[in-house]
């Protein structure tokens, strides 16, 4: 269902704004509407689909911070905190 990473095409990241200091990365899937329930978002964790700054994340609920970098499914995120 969710294939492996390959080689990205485009090098510029996407922005994920967070409204607090840290969300759980499983958190993070769901409300961005990256994955349709927080169930999926376990599983695809799980089963190594994504990585936190350039490294496989299988804990669910790593915290993310403003400044660390998600990968899935072939797209880059950077995790920024609310515009001022």
């Amino acid at each position: 269902m969710y294939p492996l990473p390959a080689i990205m095409s485009d090098p510029k990241p996407s922005k994920i704004e967070i409204r607090g200091e840290t969300i759980e990365l499983c958190q993070l899937l769901k409300f961005e509407g990256l994955v349709p329930s927080g169930g999926e978002a376990k599983q695809v964790i799980a089963a190594g689909y994504v990585d936190v700054n350039g490294q496989t994340e299988t804990r669910k609920r790593p915290k993310i911070v403003v400044g660390d970098t998600i990968t899935f499914q072939d797209e880059r995120y950077t995790v920024a905190g609310p515009a001022t």
